[in-house]
């Protein structure tokens, strides 16, 4: 049988290696059970990351929009997430409607997305022509808010003005569909327990139940019934807070796609999955780092995927995949990226965390399932059976000293010593397992 094993080390990236066949003991074996289906991998798109690619040469930014998206060797991501009006990583704060009391939305733009976002976009879907989208603001117009800022306030808790953000959210999707681009999915707020220096809005879970159930589920089910309302990107707060306020209400969950956790959302998906295991959920947004892409971080990475899908994560999302070299926020927050561009040089650097995520996206297809494991290596590893019945294992050695794995999946059992440091998949061929 054709196995494939893909070491990364500090010294040596993305290093093809044999595993050998083995009659030792297994110390990482399928259970048998089967768990959630995966929809997919991606990273957001943000202004800043356009803005580094645009200063490479075209055949550069190719390349690296080919190691993101492409259908060949690279990451092979899926779908992404794009910010509905300025993320914290814009080039400058804006709204797709500032003018004041404008409730039919007749003043509705995305002009500035044709300038950055929308090119970053289509330039991926010349590399994955089916990538999908879900989009969430991180601040909704300003006149909607007090205080009328596009940082730190809440939304006017006000009839019209809600029936005006559904609307928003509506023509967002409509003018993003118009570009040939497939907007699937609502998160209704960025981080809503975070009152940020950075665009931003507060909501309450009870907040997010009302305006779900009463106006922006009954709009997208009349208007735009394959774009579901998603009650996200939920950063913090608690189980009962957000999640069991909001799903408890029959009338809400009807409307309600999947729930998207990230950041302090980690100490709920595992109480969101136990008590609502059909409901979907989605890492949203990877951790951001300090802008120094280590290895110990790309380490805590994988500790963050191993969290999220073990815990019935069907998507897992990274934050900025292209930055400039130091990843410093127009506001001064410098922040990890799958990858850096050098300015000065004219140059792409694949950081750290970009074969963390290329360790688990580029093996594992839309649809797949995850696998159980029991043994030593549990803690460490996650397995994945795509449509085809091919399998998918991938696990990290954080160790400074090598670590014996012995992996047994259907009839096959094969032995590899992993790296001090490493990150390993172990990839076997279609028809290993019948689910």
């Amino acid at each position: 049988m054709d196995i494939r094993w893909i070491s990364t080390t500090p010294e040596s990236r993305w290093e093809q290696r044999t595993a050998a066949p083995s009659d030792s003991a297994p110390n990482l074996e399928l259970t048998g059970a089967v768990a959630q289906s995966i929809e997919g991998f991606g990273g957001c798109f943000n202004e800043m990351g356009w803005d580094a690619l645009a200063v490479l040469d075209q055949a550069q930014r190719e390349e690296a929009l080919k190691a993101l998206f492409g259908p060949g060797e690279g990451c092979r991501f899926t779908m992404g997430r794009v910010p509905i009006g300025a993320s914290d990583f814009a080039l400058k704060w804006y709204s797709h409607n500032e003018t004041d009391g404008d409730y039919a939305m007749e003043h509705f733009s995305i002009a500035r997305d044709r300038e950055y976002l929308l090119p970053y976009i289509k330039a991926a879907m010349e590399h994955r022509p089916e990538l999908w989208l879900f989009a969430s603001p991180w601040s909704p117009p300003t006149w909607m808010k007090t205080r009328r800022v596009f940082n730190y306030g809440v939304l006017r808790w006000e009839p019209e003005v809600l029936e005006a953000l559904a609307l928003y959210f509506l023509k967002f999707v409509q003018s993003y569909r118009a570009e040939g681009v497939n907007v699937r999915q609502i998160h209704v707020q960025n981080e809503p327990s975070a009152d940020q220096k950075f665009p931003s809005c507060r909501w309450t879970g009870a907040r997010l139940r009302d305006f779900i159930r009463d106006y922006l589920g009954p709009l997208f089910e009349s208007e735009q019934p394959d774009c579901k309302p998603w009650l996200g990107t939920i950063n913090g707060g608690d189980y009962d807070e957000f999640v069991l306020t909001a799903l408890a209400d029959e009338k809400a969950r009807g409307y309600i796609g999947g729930v998207g956790l990230q950041w302090g959302g980690k100490g709920i998906i595992q109480r969101a999955h136990a008590a609502w295991p059909s409901m979907p959920l989605m890492q949203t947004e990877n951790e951001c780092g300090d802008g120094r892409n280590t290895w110990d971080y790309a380490h805590y990475v994988f500790t963050l995927l191993w969290h999220y899908l073990s815990n019935g994560a069907n998507a897992y999302c990274y934050w900025n995949m292209a930055l400039p070299l130091g990843g410093e926020s127009t506001w001064g927050w410098p922040q990890n990226s799958m990858i850096c561009v050098d300015r000065e040089n004219r140059r792409v650097i694949y950081n750290p965390e970009f074969y963390v995520m290329r360790h688990f996206s580029q093996f594992t297809r839309p649809g797949a399932r995850r696998l159980e494991l029991a043994g030593p290596w549990a803690g460490n590893a996650v397995a994945f059976a795509n449509p085809d019945g091919g399998v998918v294992v991938t696990a990290a050695n954080a160790l400074d000293r090598p670590r014996a794995l012995a992996l047994q999946v259907g009839g096959d059992r094969v032995a590899l010593q992993s790296e001090p440091r490493s990150f390993n998949t172990v990839v076997f061929p279609p028809g290993a397992i019948l689910l």
